[in-house]
């Protein structure tokens, strides 16, 4: 359940972009793995991948959000997660912006030239919550202001 004071963050979060949007809390059952995100926004929801790691939706304007999970089978961590992230030669992936702690990491960036922003969570259970969430350039104005809210909201069930 969304603590009350990142429910009100959310809210304040989509009430500030002037958008109304209604929050929806997201539940993985496999890796308990939650997210609440505006789904007047996110409308078009993607099916389940078979193996239940999580959920894909898509907005009408070219925005993706993804709330998952995975086995850290790697014991990766925050820092070097960071370190892999920025070191990457994929054709068309920069990481901008990134930030590490003990036991989450944060990377923003581009993607095949639009913005992406990824939250990671760290568990002590073995697995790793992310969130990321992806958009045009075009839309900066109306993601910019939803992105901190989505993201902090990623926790364990």
């Amino acid at each position: 359940m969304l603590s009350r004071s990142s429910f009100l963050a959310v809210i304040a979060t989509i009430a500030a972009t002037n958008v109304v949007a209604a929050p929806f809390t997201y539940v993985n059952e496999r890796f308990g793995t939650v997210c609440t995100f505006p789904d007047d926004i996110f409308t078009d929801r993607q099916p389940e991948p078979d193996n239940g790691d999580g959920q894909q939706w898509l907005s009408a304007d070219g925005a993706s959000l993804i709330c998952s999970g995975i086995l850290n089978i790697d014991d990766d961590t925050p820092k070097g997660f960071v370190a892999a992230e920025k070191a990457s030669s994929e054709p068309g992936y920069k990481v901008t912006y990134s930030k590490a702690s003990k036991d989450w990491a944060v990377l923003s960036g581009l993607k095949d030239g639009n913005i992406f922003y990824e939250r990671r969570l760290f568990g002590r259970d073995g697995v790793i919550r992310t969130v990321w969430i992806e958009y045009p350039p075009a839309a900066k104005s109306k993601y910019d202001p939803l992105v901190g809210a989505i993201a902090g909201s990623l926790k364990a069930r």
